[in-house]
């Protein structure tokens, strides 16, 4: 319909002449109240990300996060003072000032060390491994062997099978002795720091659950060793492609027998329910891979075939062992990053969000222990 203008001489004078909100011709009808609210902020319309995560804040986080990167392992000299460690983290600001302090920044920059350690390498490829390497190879190996002796208790909750507590209570029980397998004499002192690191690595007795809080303290555990110099950058190699990998197959084995609850799991949000380092380093094993993408996570033969040489393969084909359903449905995130061009973004990507989704999160790092090796400053 035509807007009717009425000639500029008939309209009353006016120090301000109402104009038409289409064409700017003067008009006769009263301009409207001037508006109080400022107008809205313009926000481009457009579909949301498939299954984004509720917390959108987080999202943020890791896309704005600068790549964490690595660093060379502080080492201590005499004299020496090992002390029992304990729990510091609270609130935020704790956090925030451990990842401000030398602690935090080289504890993760131990963790993207041992990542780029075993880039573009196979779990069977020829390492390195020193008798320390060895040593805690073979400690491993015991406890699994301990889950042997320790079958699970016939019991009606699907959960938590308290046998688990009996392997718990072993290990607690022995782990001053099995540290002192691989110690020289002058840092056997050190058991009163790095033992508490070792048996939390393995999940909680008293709730029988375990997640990545856990993995950290292994982690933290590994760092200590790092930190003494009995695990020495060649090393690393041998300490994620042996070690971890031991590590893995251990705790595997401890939520399948055992029924470990996942600690504090994000549900379907979260990336796994009970693990974070394998998807760092098992993507960090298949970057420059000639034919597999991160797509190709969604081809069963390749799974089959290739996850006992890849860390992220096998993580992938245990989730996919253990939750029933379309994976799209139960793993959405892992869904999501299949989409990702490749493995160096992926790679890089999980570190950014290990340090936002777990180091950054106080209801995982309130169990983090600081001693001497690992300082609250």
């Amino acid at each position: 319909m035509e807007h009717q203008h009425e000639h500029p001489e008939t309209l009353p004078p006016s120090s301000t002449t109402p104009t038409c909100c289409k064409c700017g011709g003067p008009t006769a009808m009263a301009a409207p109240p001037p508006s109080c609210s400022p107008p809205p902020v313009y926000r481009p319309i457009r579909a949301p990300a498939i299954n984004l995560p509720p917390n959108n804040n987080s999202q943020q986080a890791i896309i704005l996060a600068p790549v964490p990167q690595a660093k060379p392992v502080p080492p201590i000299s005499p004299p020496f003072h090992f002390q029992p460690p304990s729990k510091q983290i609270q609130s935020p600001d704790d956090l925030r000032r451990f990842h401000d302090s030398d602690s935090g920044k080289h504890f993760l920059g131990f963790v993207v060390a041992l990542s780029e350690s075993i880039r573009s390498k196979r779990i069977s490829d020829p390492c390195h491994v020193s008798p320390v390497t060895a040593s805690i190879v073979s400690i491993l190996e015991t406890l699994i062997q301990w889950v042997d002796q320790i079958p699970p208790t016939q019991q009606a909750a699907r959960y938590g099978n308290v046998s688990y507590r009996v392997w718990h209570d072993r290990l607690v029980e022995n782990s001053p002795d099995l540290m002192l397998k691989f110690l020289p004499p002058h840092l056997e002192p050190s058991t009163v720091e790095i033992v508490p690191y070792f048996s939390d690595s393995f999940g909680n007795p008293s709730r029988i659950d375990y997640g990545t809080g856990h993995e950290t303290n292994f982690a933290a555990w590994l760092y200590c060793l790092a930190r003494m110099d009995l695990i020495k950058q060649e090393d690393y190699p041998a300490v994620v492609a042996r070690v971890f990998v031991k590590y893995l197959e251990l705790m595997r084995k401890l939520q399948l027998v055992y029924c470990l609850e996942p600690a504090g799991s994000h549900g379907v949000w979260g990336l796994d329910d009970y693990h974070f380092l394998p998807f760092i380093f098992g993507s960090s094993q298949l970057i420059d891979h000639k034919y597999m993408k991160p797509k190709s996570i969604h081809n069963d033969d390749i799974l089959e075939n290739f996850s006992k040489e890849y860390m992220y393969l096998s993580a992938v084909a245990f989730v996919k062992k253990v939750k029933k359903g379309p994976f799209s449905e139960h793993s959405p995130l892992l869904d999501d990053i299949s989409g990702v061009p490749n493995w160096n973004k992926v790679n890089s990507g999980m570190l950014k969000m290990y340090k936002v989704e777990v180091l950054e999160k106080v209801p995982i790092m309130q169990h983090f222990l600081f001693g001497w090796l690992i300082k609250w400053e």
